[in-house]
């Protein structure tokens, strides 16, 4: 057991760590600099370094592979787009009731029954067009136990796993436990009386992952690039919008950023 969490650690932040910053221009002024003073770095130098072999790693593999899915017809890759967020909801309602928010609970509820329905699996999202249950966005355990009352400790970046800081990371291995997804794919119980069962292998859940974040990559292709031509040290860039952007979903604020156009970006996400 201890071992998968290892491996889906290392896998889900090398897909969406220091490659989700998107939202800005990389030129914008910091409007809340007193949450960024309370985070210390640690270990600057090994962090940069990290952020380097990242960052090639991102250039060399993934921005590539998200180019090519952005090839794809718009169709196929927003019903993609639409089916993981309706899979990933279900994390963001386990964390709403943790959060004790009932009332985005029941949104989060309400999406998921409609549009995995009637959306038939969440390809469409008739939640939002039909019922008026709009998407309240993505809840993880890093920003449970932020609203808890853990401070977000330090910050430091891994190498394949990314930016991150020490109630994030702890925050992942939380996010494992509570995800719905990983339990109907690696209970050995639940494919044993489930028919068909192969489509619940473990597999499934590493797909489910993986597309999640080539979708994301591709949305976000532009706002990277602008982030990267703009910023004069992007590694303290990314690990200040990192830090904006997590202790503003904490918050439940609105972006303390601004963009060239919100509709077209997609927020931070690292889980």
């Amino acid at each position: 057991m201890v071992r998968k969490i290892i491996y889906i650690s290392i896998f889900t932040f090398w897909l969406q760590t220091s490659l989700a910053i998107a939202g800005t221009t990389g030129s914008e002024e910091l409007k809340d600099t007193s949450s960024q003073s309370a985070t210390e770095e640690c270990f600057e130098g090994f962090s940069r370094a990290m952020f380097e072999l990242n960052y090639d790693l991102d250039r060399i593999i993934f921005q590539p592979v998200a180019k090519g899915y952005r090839a794809l017809p718009v169709p196929i890759r927003k019903g993609t787009g639409n089916v993981i967020n309706n899979l990933r909801s279900l994390l963001t309602l386990s964390n709403n009731i943790l959060q004790g928010d009932f009332r985005k609970a029941g949104n989060t509820a309400g999406r998921f029954v409609i549009n995995t329905t009637v959306g038939i699996i969440g390809i469409w999202d008739p939640a939002a067009a039909a019922f008026g249950l709009e998407e309240q966005g993505k809840e993880d355990f890093g920003q449970t136990i932020g609203v808890w009352g853990a401070d977000s400790g330090c910050y430091f970046v891994l190498p394949i796993i990314g930016p991150t800081t020490a109630r994030d990371a702890i925050g992942l291995v939380g996010n494992i436990f509570l995800d719905p997804v990983y339990h109907v794919t690696h209970n050995s119980e639940i494919h044993n009386g489930l028919v068909g069962n192969d489509n619940y292998s473990e597999h499934s859940y590493y797909y489910y992952r993986g597309t999640g974040a080539v979708d994301f990559r591709s949305k976000n292709i532009e706002s990277f690039d602008s982030l990267e031509r703009n910023a004069i040290d992007l590694y303290a860039s990314v690990k200040s919008l990192y830090i904006q952007e997590r202790n503003k979903k904490i918050a439940n604020a609105q972006s303390l950023v601004g963009t060239q156009d919100a509709s077209d970006w997609e927020e931070i996400d690292t889980n």
